[in-house]
């Protein structure tokens, strides 16, 4: 997974992993969860791809939109 750059210091989120349909998220709790175009909707993934990428707003994104459209959580 990809360190987080957490560019404003305060996020939940720890480490993504992206691929072409999904988005794997770990938080600063040692949670995983996995998000797809298929349970979030393609809008969202994108989305969180490019927060993700920013290293910012990532953690507030998905408690706003997306908290509960993940597909599973891993650990």
């Amino acid at each position: 997974m990809t360190p987080y750059k957490n560019v404003s210091g305060d996020s939940g989120v720890s480490a993504y992993e992206i691929g072409s349909d999904f988005i794997r998220v770990r938080f600063s709790t040692g949670q995983t969860y996995l998000w797809t175009n298929a349970s979030a909707g393609r809008v969202h993934i994108e989305r969180m791809k490019q927060l993700a990428f920013a290293g910012k707003g990532l953690n507030t994104y998905i408690n706003k939109w997306a908290r509960k459209t993940y597909s599973r959580r891993e650990r």
